[in-house]
């Protein structure tokens, strides 16, 4: 009855060790490194922990430096430039051309189709060149999104270890806090020797720095698990814009040059009949035939302007994604405060009860 009171007691007050979530070969690795912790080794505190550490220093910077030089502008302002070389030939204006072909009588309608494709061959071969480099463009933010991957892997790698090592950390304090110490303590009261009693206090003294140290260890860890989300939000920008400039690859500009290639033919068409059909004849079927492009162009115009750039429903997405992750950072940096606040309360209630052990032992 004893032993279940006192297991429910340790439930209640013994926080959770982190080796009881890990993998079994991880538990194996935190045991054996546990066993290494020499705390008769004045620098083992210093270095313990420092290599997975320093790899995370190397990979925090390695994100930052990428995240600067990113340049997401640069994509926006050639995305610009492509909308308005778009505007720059609009079909319409082969439509403004034929409403006054029958006052001019046909007189400069060559002329003017003329002046209309020149400009926009021009524009075209602008428009080729933006796509080559909006091509180049969503290479990179692929290759960026394929580094970002690894960035992630190391991320996952760096927290596993940092797993290990606080694991191996709480088994040792455990045991000096529980093995140990009253160990030492048990032979400083029978032989009364001073020395044992230095004995007793230098090793609370280690539990201590190897608990500080734990806590550094921890703050680690915690930056691991907020990157893991960082490194998604910014591949998941990438993929969005990416498949954005593809789609403007292969949607907009294609139905442009459709769209101006059938104005075009469409005129030509025209001028072919008018020169075959007499003048009143020409004239019903220029009123026709403007009318059903002027639909046809209409529809499809005002299908293509309404259409968004990003859908709403991708900036909904975005945004609570945002939100969510901002709401989780708070929640475990809450949790952190609350944590350390209740390690300081023990580390005080430890404190308060050696001194009154060593005041009872002197």
């Amino acid at each position: 009855m004893e032993t279940s009171i006192n297991t429910t007691e340790q439930s209640t007050t013994k926080p959770k060790q982190l080796i009881d979530v890990l993998p079994a070969e991880h538990q194996q690795k935190a045991r054996d490194l546990a066993k290494q912790i020499d705390p008769a080794n004045h620098q083992s505190i210093i270095t313990y922990g420092t290599a997975a550490q320093s790899k995370l220093s190397t990979f925090s910077h390695s994100m930052l430096d990428h995240v600067q030089q990113k340049d997401i502008g640069e994509i926006g302002d050639i995305l610009s430039d492509l909308m308005k070389k778009l505007q720059q030939v609009n079909p319409d204006e082969l439509q403004a051309e034929k409403k006054n072909m029958f006052s001019r009588m046909f007189s400069k309608v060559s002329d003017s189709i003329q002046e209309v494709l020149s400009k926009y061959q021009k524009v075209g071969s602008q428009i080729d060149r933006i796509s080559l480099k909006l091509d180049h463009s969503k290479k990179t933010l692929i290759g960026d999104i394929q580094m970002l991957e690894q960035l992630y892997e190391k991320n996952k790698e760096y927290f596993q270890a940092l797993n290990i090592f606080i694991a191996a950390g709480e088994l040792k304090l455990e045991e000096i806090q529980t093995v140990t110490i009253p160990s030492l303590r048990q032979k400083a009261e029978q032989s009364g020797d001073q020395m044992d009693y230095q004995d007793v206090n230098d090793m609370v003294q280690f539990a201590d720095r190897l608990e500080k140290r734990l806590h550094d260890l921890k703050l680690s860890r915690q930056i691991t698990i907020q990157s893991a989300p960082q490194i998604r939000m910014i591949q998941n920008m990438n993929q969005a814009l990416a498949e954005k400039i593809q789609s403007s690859i292969l949607t907009a500009i294609p139905l442009w040059k459709n769209q101006v290639a059938i104005a075009l033919t469409l005129v030509r068409q025209k001028k072919a009949m008018e020169s075959q059909k007499q003048v009143s004849q020409t004239t019903n079927d220029l009123l026709l035939k403007n009318a059903e492009l002027l639909k046809t162009n209409t529809i499809e115009t005002a299908k293509e302007n309404e259409r968004g750039l990003v859908d709403v429903e991708t900036l909904k997405k975005t945004q609570s994604n945002l939100i969510t992750t901002l709401e989780e950072t708070l929640r475990i940096q809450q949790e952190g405060r609350m944590k350390r606040k209740q390690a300081e309360q023990e580390l005080s209630t430890m404190e308060n009860e050696l001194k009154q052990k060593l005041l009872h032992l002197k």
